[in-house]
């Protein structure tokens, strides 16, 4: 697991540190647990998280150090490396293993993958979480999703992704009146920046901007072809939240386990002070009253999503063929 606001993403890449796999990479260095070199390591990543975004369950396989004799040996959890407990005393605070698993040889975290579940926080609002609920049920199924993505013409040619699964529930968590919620979206694969895409969409229904039925006209590439120009919803919010194998289930030493519950106990902690700091700062100001002789600001006129002008081909190759050093993204 990881929170990613300090991070340029999860994937290692020239000239962008840090990143939450160079930090893991030198972690495992720290700990003399690398066997060979990296490609000897057959390492995979399950997802590839951009910039700002956490994971509570991102998975990646490879092979290390261990305490068998020979490989395809039988070991108890209690001979083997406990490599959660060595790795997390390693790692930044931001960053922590929660869990290991032997695996088969031919095992790749990211094409053994069956699923992932991704979580977007959000507070309410005045938003209308019923409308944008009936919009969120039509993205379920396989769909081209060409206009919920950031077009990724390097590496994909094949848009068409399957969701399982997309429900928006209340958090057990206020503030100020308000309250924390969040979309819950499940999928066997996700296209780049596809989420937040969709939760883009999804607050302009919830706002009253655009009607439900516009997911179905996006949907529809014969009426439209090519994806309107709007904002992608920020990174921040954004969770991976879980990565489904079949399987596979992963340990964590007792003391391990305590270490790390003891860890997130302080940090949460840590950012509730924070979070406390801020809310007396917003007791302490004073609110003006409305002057009459102010003119109030003028509301930006909101533009229908399909009345946007279109991204052109051109633009939509050049978004990815210009950072030709990306070589992957999720399947």
């Amino acid at each position: 697991m990881y929170f990613g606001q300090r991070f340029y993403g999860f994937a290692s890449e020239a000239h962008t540190e840090p990143t939450v796999e160079s930090e893991i990479f030198k972690a495992l260095e720290r700990a003399r647990l690398l066997v060979g070199s990296r490609k000897d390591l057959c390492y995979s990543r399950c997802g590839r998280t951009d910039k700002g975004v956490s994971a509570t369950g991102q998975v990646i396989s490879l092979y290390l150090r261990s305490n068998l004799k020979e490989a395809g040996g039988n070991v108890g959890e209690r001979s083997e490396i406990d490599y959660v407990s060595v790795l997390n005393r390693n790692l930044p605070r931001d960053i922590r293993v929660i869990g290991w698993c032997p695996v088969a040889a031919d095992f790749l975290a990211r094409f053994s993958c069956l699923g992932r579940e991704y979580k977007y926080l959000f507070w309410k609002g005045g938003l209308d979480v019923s409308k944008m609920q009936k919009a969120a049920l039509k993205f379920i199924g396989e769909h081209d999703l060409r206009n919920f993505c950031k077009m990724d013409a390097a590496n994909v040619s094949n848009y068409k992704r399957c969701i399982t699964d997309f429900t928006i529930s209340a958090c057990d968590q206020r503030s100020n009146h308000d309250e924390l919620w969040s979309m819950n979206i499940r999928g066997s694969a996700f296209l780049w920046h596809q989420v937040r895409c969709m939760v883009a969409v999804l607050f302009l229904v919830g706002q009253g901007l655009e009607s439900p039925c516009v997911v179905d006209s996006l949907l529809d590439i014969t009426k439209t072809p090519r994806k309107p120009q709007y904002t992608m919803a920020p990174e921040l919010p954004l969770i991976l939240r879980s990565c489904l194998f079949d399987g596979v289930s992963f340990m964590c030493s007792s003391d391990a386990s305590q270490a790390l519950i003891e860890h997130l106990k302080d940090e949460y902690h840590q950012y509730m002070f924070q979070a406390a700091i801020f809310d007396e700062a917003l007791t302490c100001l004073s609110i003006p009253e409305p002057n009459p002789l102010e003119s109030p600001k003028k509301k930006r006129k909101h533009i229908p999503l399909l009345s946007r002008e279109l991204l052109t081909r051109n633009a939509e190759q050049e978004s990815k063929l210009s950072q030709q050093h990306v070589v992957e993204w999720l399947p």
